[in-house]
């Protein structure tokens, strides 16, 4: 895996703890993102050890991560967010600290995040 690929794994499963525990469904998000990025096994079996701890945004590398990275983390982090079927407000508050640490303006975010939030809603209630 590449660092920015291991800095986005790793601020994912920050977002995943913000509410103090990590679902069964956002361990899977987080599984399957860790295949999409053809993790090795050891990579896997790491960030596994990783996720298994309280983590927070000081634990995650973001300064490895692009212009491009740090919106797609965004993105991934709301899909995260919303895995249990809704955002709890811890998540929610870390979003917004998460925005200011990846120093992605305001307007931006709220374009980014309202964008994942529509494709979420989409994947759970498909059009009639």
């Amino acid at each position: 895996m590449h660092e920015q690929d291991v800095a986005m794994v790793k601020g994912l499963i920050s977002v995943a703890w913000a509410d103090g525990r990590v679902s069964a469904e956002e361990h899977e998000v987080i599984d399957a993102l860790v295949d999409a990025f053809g993790a090795s096994p050891s990579e896997a079996h790491e960030l596994r050890k990783f996720a298994a701890n309280p983590r927070t945004l000081d634990d995650v590398p973001l300064t490895d991560l692009s212009y491009d990275d740090r919106r797609v983390l965004l993105h991934h982090a709301v899909v995260v967010t919303h895995a249990d079927g809704h955002a709890h407000e811890g998540e929610r508050q870390l979003l917004e600290a998460l925005c200011k640490r990846l120093r992605i303006p305001d307007l931006e975010a709220r374009g980014i995040v309202e964008a994942a939030e529509r494709a979420v809603a989409a994947r759970v209630s498909p059009a009639e």
